[in-house]
């Protein structure tokens, strides 16, 4: 077959150009994302219960639904976390569960305990995730000039500009955005909305002897929607249609109530006022009200043209709004631009230090053209795969793609010089060729199917790791088989056409003084010195053993490795009685603290409005904030002033850090804490504060070392109604509720419609303090008007701000971050005081313990590779004997890569061991191409030590030449100092480090394995 396309360049080049050509409309078609499309296996219920309790709301609401979820199927995991105000409980399903089917579901389990619910209870909201929810961008908006939030009026924390903004935000900013094909959603946050309030007079009231529950039912009765009639006339018929009763203030006031046989309008005995509802949470901008928005992307739209068309938009909306500030944060696609100019550069420095390599090896200016030729054609028909099996282009299969591309060179390689090996002996050209190629055929092949072996195991991994390296496990393979079909046919063909009028291979005049021979000669020399001292490679083997054991139990182990970021998220919980706009106000002063090195800032204060679950769940009193610094050098400075600054402002505050949410992290990061200690009660009821307290003070006596911190608890004041005071002054506790829902505008009659939003009718007061409450609201009886302070007991209460919960039940949750190899100590001692405690027992999680299971699995997946490859080179070589010596070397190569990390201060981690798995695909292809050599050439007659050496001559330039190329290829990733360097920092290094000692071991070790278990016994 080769011959025949030998004979048609004609033929073979037009195919090729055809599958360019689909290779080029494919990549304008492929959807370019950060992550595959693919389906979280969690399920978020958010419950909203505004002024509810943490133990009240955990014990009406989230253990009743927790008892109805966790009979459903395929769930791993419940975990719930209860605060004032809202719970949320998150279910982790089996991965490749069908969450579509989970999510009807849960939704029906959650309609069937809604009876057994509080009644005023707002439905629970069911979140689907999806990796795809990552925002792609947030943008903030802002009114130009607007003074900084903390200095607005306590009375009117609200401008009239800002709450302008949020509705021309929510019904004209967002709809635009949304009409974006690529995009699939905004996600709002910081908005305020409107409510019309009545404020009774009550002079005027007295004086009418009408009471405040008379005037609401009034305004109740006027609540009204007419609906239609339909007349005929004849043989017409028509509709009649009424117009709303109720649309705005105005018609509010004008609203006409009879009382008492008397006729009065709403205006004559209240005041009716429109102002922003009490918020639960606020957004800041630089110090500003802001509105935030979140664009999430379409799954299979691209993300250069989301950008591209979002870009436009917002500088028409400059142009068209210019009293609007728009601020892009925390953009996801540099990281997808990052591995893009990754690929670039390393099509580009691959092809130049092949050609450059090829060039001196070679000795020949045509050859590195033939290299030339074959990237980009392999990369555009591996485009064109791609969209045939429907795989993305997204930061997980670029990253396969980077790596195949610098495997894929190794394939030109081998081919062209054997060819021109064959041909330097004196065949002719044709021969040279079809011998040449034919002879590497079926080790390729095999070269090819052992790389990939080591790949595919990656799709087995658990949870979203295992989804997600699919495409990178894809693109490699896709790659490679590419590769090998590129190098095997199109290659051939252009190499025998472009020497076809040379007689005999010559190489350039002004390269002729290279040679490899000096090389070759050194090489000899060593391989005889060795086999003299055999003793002691079989000596360095035993050594590689035991060390790599032991460098693997103490070696440090992290799911990711250690990044720069110029930016953070910082998480604050004031743990004090503040309402949300004081905690923006106290978390902007310690913005301004920070000063120059500061950028941009976003303070997400209290409870967000954002319907998916991409950003942290925050109580009243706890903020995320979103900085950016000048760099990645003040990140550390940053964080000590932030730390130093509550500890003399604000020493009850609990803070954290940590990155600002890029896709990478949010799917593989550690949310966990190094080791939790989880606290449970062994009585059977709720954890005493008092108690758990004094046994956090013994775990902390336990362990000075560490920082052990402070339970998170709330103060509330407790108002208990006195029955005996109701009953002599006849007040009931209908009464007394219903006027305190007056006091505090919480008394909701009905909504009307004005535009696009809803606005709600309260009846309320304009109370300003607590003591206004207590001394200026009154009960008014047949006998007396009674103060309400009179009617309720003032008393204090304390307990856990979070309550929460797993499948196990309640426990409190202790977040230590100790050192990996004080962990074992650290779980002894806390042991030790709970044993102390008859009332606790104690559990632990933690990252400790996930990145260990993470690390086993990934060593799980290199045992099956290994046993793959065995099976491979076991069906190539026909023996049983022949793979254990390619696969020996693996040991050592290992060895080497995790001793030079160790030696660098890396940690094991999910890219480290990527590195080591690509070692072991990579590394062993030259050690199958010497032993099919050896094999072939003991066929032909040749002794056993001659077979060996003489294999040995032959492929030395090739070994070495592809060990190059392969090693120069990643040899740019060392360089860090941003994130997506120090993201392939690691991998880069071990396969640079595996790839150096496999070299040394294929060319030296695996000749002195062969020549042991192939040697005459006597």
């Amino acid at each position: 077959m080769l011959r025949r396309l030998l004979d048609r360049p004609v033929a073979v080049t037009m195919i090729a150009v055809v599958l360019v050509i689909l290779g080029v409309v494919s990549s304008r078609l492929l959807p370019v994302s950060l992550v595959p499309d693919i389906d979280a296996p969690y399920i978020t219920v958010q419950i909203p219960a505004q002024g509810v309790p943490a133990r009240q709301l955990n014990e009406t609401v989230v253990i009743p639904l927790s008892r109805q979820l966790i009979q459903l199927s395929q769930l791993t995991d419940i975990r719930s976390d209860a605060r004032e105000g809202s719970a949320v409980i998150r279910l982790t399903f089996e991965q490749g569960a069908d969450i579509d089917y989970l999510f009807i579901e849960v939704n029906e389990k959650i309609d069937r305990s809604i009876s057994s619910l509080p009644r005023d209870l707002e439905r629970p909201k069911v979140i689907k995730a999806s990796a795809t929810d990552i925002p792609a961008f947030y943008i903030n908006l802002t009114v130009r000039d607007e003074r900084p939030a903390p200095a607005q009026d306590e009375l009117h924390p609200v401008s009239e500009r800002f709450a302008a903004l949020s509705r021309f935000a929510s019904q004209v900013i967002t709809k635009r955005i949304e009409q974006l094909p690529e995009v699939a959603m905004v996600d709002m946050s910081g908005s305020v909305a409107s409510e019309i309030l009545i404020i009774p007079d009550e002079t005027k009231l007295r004086q009418a002897g009408i009471t405040i529950a008379a005037v609401e039912s009034a305004l109740k009765r006027a609540d009204v929607t007419l609906g239609s009639l339909t007349i005929r006339d004849g043989e017409y018929q028509y509709s009649v249609k009424f117009s709303p009763v109720l649309a705005d203030r105005e018609d509010i006031e004008r609203i006409f109530l009879k009382i008492n046989g008397r006729l009065f309008r709403v205006r004559d005995l209240a005041q009716v006022i429109e102002h922003p509802r009490k918020r639960q949470g606020t957004v800041l901008s630089d110090g500003r009200d802001a509105i935030t928005l979140a664009v999430v992307k379409q799954s299979d739209a691209r993300m250069s043209q989301l950008k591209s068309e979002l870009d436009k938009l917002l500088g028409q909306f400059r142009h068209d709004y210019p009293d609007v500030e728009f601020t892009v944060t925390r953009d996801q696609t540099e990281l997808l631009d990052y591995s893009i100019s990754n690929l670039v550069s390393n099509i580009v420095a691959g092809a130049l230090l092949a050609c450059l390599i090829i060039l001196f090896f070679m000795r020949d200016m045509k050859s590195p053209l033939l290299v030339i030729l074959t990237i980009p054609v392999t990369l555009i028909v591996s485009v064109l795969v791609f969209y045939v099996l429907g795989i993305s282009i997204n930061i997980i299969s670029l990253s396969g793609l980077v790596l195949g591309i610098g495997m894929m060179v190794d394939n030109s390689i081998i081919v062209i010089d054997n060819m021109t090996a064959r041909w330097l002996r004196g065949e002719r050209l044709a021969d040279a060729v079809t011998r040449g190629t034919n002879e590497v055929v079926a080790p390729m092949l095999s070269s090819v199917l052992t790389t990939c072996a080591v790949f595919i195991p990656l799709i087995f991994i658990n949870g979203m790791a295992g989804a997600l390296f699919y495409d990178q496990a894809m693109a490699v393979t896709i790659t490679l088989f590419v590769a090998y079909g590129v190098s095997i046919t199109l290659l051939p063909v252009y190499y025998r056409w472009w020497y076809r009028r040379q007689e005999a291979f010559r190489p350039s005049p002004w390269l002729e003084r290279f040679s490899f021979d000096p090389v070759t000669a050194w090489y000899e020399t060593a391989l005889k010195w060795f086999f003299r001292r055999r003793a002691l490679m079989w000596g360095i083997y035993a050594v590689s053993i035991v060390g790599l054991v032991l460098l693997f139990l103490t070696v440090e182990k992290e799911r990711l490795p250690r990044m720069t970021y110029s930016d953070m998220l910082v998480h604050i919980d004031w743990n004090d009685r503040i309402s949300a706009e004081e905690n923006g106000r106290r978390t902007q002063r310690l913005i301004d603290r920070l000063g120059e090195r500061i950028e941009q800032s976003t303070v997400m204060a209290g409870v967000q409005q954002f319907i998916l679950s991409h950003t942290e769940e925050n109580g009243v009193a706890e903020a995320t904030v979103y900085l950016k610094c000048r760099d990645a050098a003040d990140v550390e400075p940053v964080q000590r002033e932030i730390r130093s600054y509550l500890a003399a402002n604000a020493p009850e505050a609990l803070c954290s850090f940590g990155v600002s949410g890029n896709v990478f992290d949010l799917i593989f990061a550690e949310r966990e804490a190094v080791l939790t200690a989880r606290l449970r009660s062994t009585t059977g009821q709720n954890a005493d504060p008092e108690r758990l307290q004094r046994l956090l003070d013994r775990i902390r006596e336990a362990l000075p070392e560490l920082e052990v911190p402070q339970a998170a608890m709330q103060e509330d004041i407790l108002y208990v109604a006195q029955p005996e005071r109701m009953a002599l002054y006849g007040v009931t506790y209908g009464d007394l509720i219903a006027t305190l829902r007056n006091a505090l505008n919480e008394n909701t009659l009905f909504t009307i419609s004005s535009g696009d939003e809803s606005l709600p009718v309260v009846v309320g007061n304009n109370l300003r303090s607590l003591d206004e409450l207590l001394e200026s609201t009154f009960i008014r009886t047949a006998e007396a008007e009674i103060p309400v302070g009179a009617l309720m007991r003032q008393t204090m209460t304390r307990d856990l701000k979070h309550i929460v919960a797993g499948a196990e039940g309640n426990y409190y949750p202790l977040d230590l971050s100790p050192r990996a190899g004080e962990v074992p100590q650290v779980i002894s001692a806390i042991r030790r005081c709970v044993a102390g405690d008859d009332g606790f027992e104690v559990s632990f999680s933690g990252s400790y313990f996930s990145n260990r299971g993470m690390v086993g699995q990934l060593v799980g997946v290199l045992a099956v590779a290994l046993l793959l490859l065995f099976f491979i080179l076991a069906a190539q070589f026909e023996s049983l004997v022949q793979p254990w010596i390619i696969l020996s070397e693996i040991v050592i190569d290992l060895f080497g890569a995790i001793l030079v990390l160790r030696l660098f201060g890396e940690s094991l981690n999910l890219m480290s061991m990527i590195g080591l798995i690509v070692v072991c695909g990579i590394v062993i292809n030259d050690s199958i191409l010497k032993i099919d050599t050896i094999n072939t050439l003991r066929r032909n007659g040749r002794p056993l030590k001659r077979a060996i050496l003489e294999a040995g001559r032959r492929r030395l330039k090739a070994i070495v030449m592809t060990s190059l190329t392969t090693i120069l290829a990643v040899a740019p990733f060392l360089a860090r100092g941003d994130m997506g360097s120090d993201l392939q920092f690691p991998m880069s290094l071990v396969i640079i480090s595996g790839m150096t000692v496999g070299t040394l071991v294929s060319v030296l070790f695996i000749p002195l394995a062969y020549y042991e278990i192939h040697k005459p016994r006597r």
